[in-house]
């Protein structure tokens, strides 16, 4: 991957060189950057999007502002996005909910995540961790698997909601391990993290954010990390694949992206600028505050992906019949 990026980076110069020479008039020239955030204000997301903000606008020389557009689950936001100008103005942030879960959830979420977007790249991925309470007697994932076969429908685990991460890892270990729990609905992470420490749920698979002060204070004890390896700041947590589920993966993402009708070299130059500030060690310190990692990957590598989460979540939410509430 490193190499494929650098003849990216090469090749992205030279593109950038013919336009010069070419005389085109330069971008952007006129008018402040937007960044739309499906979200409220104070969220993961929008955190992301004023880091960006403030890091992108003195490279690209114009004011970059960040507008909340909260509502639907992110799909108000997400479809003004889709549907503005494809002028390199306007970036969306995009993230798991709005490109891969909520079209199958939604019958008219407003845009269609695989054609109105060309998506720039990612910004922030982060694994969830699956904890229970200490007095749980499950030491290992296949303790919790053997527990919750032994009691059938009687063990719990919460989310913030159908349809959003930690409910999505939920239902993906249900499906994987073979077991009958139950799921209770929360307003937030916090609360069902709140209700497991105080041993009204049993377990729950959320955010490091959320969990990992928890985990550190002895309130919560970490069974496993859902995404490919393990983390730094838990290294003796294993991933959900190596407690006992091989293929098991999760990772949370947000990213950035632009109307599908936009430039090439817009992207191009988009894409030069967040790689060159996602790949600072500034950037790694400050995703590592929030068990994430900064990401980079070029927008080819990064729609493929999204393409394949799109069909990974289609299949688990139609499948399991599972619909909003």
């Amino acid at each position: 991957m490193a190499r494929i990026i650098k003849l990216f980076m090469a090749a992205l110069a030279a593109t950038i060189h013919m336009l010069a020479a070419a005389g085109d008039p330069p971008w952007p020239a006129k008018h402040p950057i937007r960044i739309i955030v499906p979200g409220g204000s104070g969220g993961v997301i929008d955190i992301r999007a004023r880091w960006l903000a403030v890091r992108l606008a003195p490279v690209l020389g114009q004011s970059v502002i960040v507008e909340n557009k909260p509502g639907a689950g992110g799909n108000i936001g997400t479809e003004m996005g889709a549907h503005s100008a494809p002028d390199g103005y306007t970036l969306t942030i995009i993230h798991t909910g709005t490109m891969t879960v909520n079209p199958h959830l939604y019958s008219r979420p407003g845009y269609d995540p695989l054609a109105d977007f060309t998506p720039i790249t990612h910004l922030g991925v982060a694994p969830l961790l699956l904890a229970v309470h200490p007095d749980v007697r499950a030491y290992t994932v296949a303790d919790l698997v053997q527990l919750a076969k032994a009691k059938p429908g009687q063990l719990s685990f919460g989310s913030p909601g159908i349809g959003t991460p930690p409910y999505l890892a939920g239902e993906l270990f249900k499906r994987m391990a073979g077991i009958d729990t139950v799921h209770v609905a929360y307003r937030g992470g916090g609360q069902a993290v709140t209700d497991l420490i105080g041993g009204h749920i049993t377990y729950s698979i959320e955010g490091l954010t959320v969990q990992l002060p928890q985990v550190k204070a002895g309130l919560l004890r970490p069974l496993a990390v859902t995404g490919r390896r393990r983390l730094p700041s838990l290294p003796d947590v294993p991933t959900m694949a190596e407690a006992g589920l091989p293929g098991y993966e999760f990772e949370g993402w947000v990213g950035v992206a632009v109307p599908a009708a936009t430039p090439k070299p817009i992207v191009e130059r988009l894409y030069q600028e967040m790689y060159s500030i996602l790949t600072t060690p500034e950037a790694r310190e400050w995703f590592a505050e929030f068990g994430a990692e900064p990401g980079a990957d070029p927008p080819d590598a990064f729609a493929a992906s999204i393409r394949a989460e799109y069909a990974k979540w289609g299949k688990l939410i139609h499948e399991g019949g599972i619909k909003l509430e």
